[in-house]
């Protein structure tokens, strides 16, 4: 593997380029804002999605577009990107990526068609390199100590901001508009913008090269088959012609991608990183992690807001509903540092290992019985925990794996892999759900228990995953050879 083009760091306060110390606190909470900004327009839409199609005068498929469009383009361009962050500097990118997040939050605020619209969303979804960018940038710029913890902050947020997304549309749509659910983010990414031009400074880790034209092309081509098909299959059809061809041209054209990335110098994503055991197996519980996060967004509110009379559902609003989703959140809020804690004691195994567990332990205990409330709302407790321990986890075990100046890749590709999950699992989840109602249109009382088992035995392969995971001294071992230099698991 190549290094960096700046010396490793000696464990001393990283200094910005005109040798002023920067406000480590003043990083994380700009790169917080952004970062939840863009996970809370990820998620906020979805429960207002009726509500934007019946004042725009469009049809619900055409509606659905608006989340088509935002996946397509975060899945596209963030590895894109996340390499431009290595080539030319994360804070330069971070700089134009949230700018483009503004203007498109400002352009759906303002829409006046759905056309419009899905080209808001097309640029909102650019934003998904925040999430790599800002892990590099914490990577480069902070005190080694508080690295681990600020990642596991960072990776919990993008979880929190989907929870928060789903709990607070309902209030939003209720007492302004659907207006304001572009207008109140676009407040956090003024302020994550002005801190990220005026606090931050430019880290001196670089990957000089050029851009992967051929890999990206290769990239698109496959991302955009294989997440239109899932989108757009229980439209279309599972077994329809459009569906298979377009997931047969997405596994085609991503083998093809990995023999060209082989055979390129400067790949868009090196994949022989994918062979590095802590990478891997990072990647395979983001994919777990992602299914399951959308699962629970999927039926736990639906669950909620069936009529009462029905004598499993429990006649919530859609305001309600979504209060019920707080403790999953506040789980999250906490449980992300702990894990950052706890990286730098044991290494990133043990809390990708509690994640696991726990995420198990919440789709088991509804899979079992969902009658009673408490037990929507410890399901929601242990989901809160899993995703905050092992999306921290992923994301420390993956940078403690590969050199400093391939970060942005590396997570790109993880944030991918996270957002496949999150397709497939939505997808599943409603099409389960679907196939499993009665003749109103109201989803039975089984479709939840199997829906809530299906998500179980998804989640087992996250535990599996975990246990397959390197050692600390194993990781520390591969780190080296690696190159990878600059933490204390690796130099202690």
């Amino acid at each position: 593997m190549s290094t960096a083009t700046a010396s490793p760091r000696t464990g001393s306060t990283p200094t910005a380029e005109h040798g002023r110390r920067p406000n480590s606190t003043a990083i994380i909470v700009y790169l917080s804002l952004g970062g939840l900004s863009f996970a809370v327009l990820q998620s906020l839409v979805a429960p207002a999605l009726a509500t934007i199609g019946q004042d725009l005068g469009a049809s619900t498929s055409a509606a659905s577009w608006v989340l088509t469009a935002y996946l397509l383009s975060a899945s596209v361009l963030t590895p894109i990107l996340g390499r431009l962050g290595d080539m030319v500097g994360k804070r330069k990118v971070l700089i134009v990526v949230l700018t483009i997040l503004l203007a498109g939050a400002v352009l759906a605020a303002l829409a006046p068609n759905l056309g419009v619209l899905i080209v808001a969303r097309a640029l909102q979804g650019a934003a998904g390199a925040v999430m790599p960018l800002s892990i590099g940038i914490v990577r480069d710029e902070l005190p080694k100590e508080k690295v681990s913890v600020t990642i596991g902050l960072l990776s919990a947020i993008f979880g929190i901001g989907a929870g928060v997304g789903i709990v607070a549309a309902g209030p939003i749509v209720e007492h302004l508009s659907w207006h304001w659910l572009f207008w109140l983010p676009a407040g956090l990414v003024v302020v994550a913008l002005l801190g990220a031009v005026f606090g931050m400074p430019e880290s001196p880790v670089r990957k000089p090269g050029r851009l992967d034209v051929a890999g990206t092309a290769v990239l698109a081509v496959s991302l955009v088959a294989i997440l239109l098909a899932v989108s757009e299959g229980q439209t279309w059809g599972w077994g329809d012609v459009k569906t298979v061809g377009l997931l047969v041209l997405g596994a085609v054209a991503l083998v093809a991608f990995v023999f060209v990335e082989l055979r390129v110098a400067e790949p868009l994503i090196d994949v022989r990183l994918f062979a590095v055991r802590g990478v891997w197996t990072a990647h395979v519980v983001a994919l777990v992690f992602g299914f399951a996060m959308f699962g629970t967004f999927v039926l736990v509110p639906t669950i909620l807001q069936l009529p009462a009379a029905t004598g499993y559902g429990f006649g919530k609003d859609v305001t309600q509903a979504g209060l019920f989703l707080l403790p999953t959140v506040v789980m999250m809020v906490i449980a992300g540092p702990i894990a950052g804690i706890l990286v730098r004691t044991v290494g990133p195994k043990p809390p990708m290992l509690i994640g696991g567990v726990a995420i198990v332990a919440a789709f088991v205990i509804p899979a079992v019985s969902h009658a009673a409330i408490a037990e929507i709302v410890v399901s929601g407790i242990l989901t809160g925990i899993g995703i905050g321990m092992a999306l921290a986890a992923c994301s420390n075990a993956i940078i403690e794996s590969v050199p400093a100046n391939q970060t942005g890749e590396a997570i790109s590709a993880n944030t991918v892999v996270r957002t496949i999950g999150s397709s497939v699992g939505t997808a599943v989840i409603a099409a389960l759900i679907t196939s499993h109602s009665t003749p109103q249109g109201l989803p039975t009382d089984d479709a939840f228990a199997i829906g809530f088992w299906a998500c179980t035995g998804v989640a087992v392969l996250a535990v599996v995953a975990a246990l397959a995971a390197p050692s600390m001294r194993a990781r520390r071992a591969a780190a080296l050879a690696a190159g990878v230099d600059d933490f204390d698991q690796v130099t202690r």
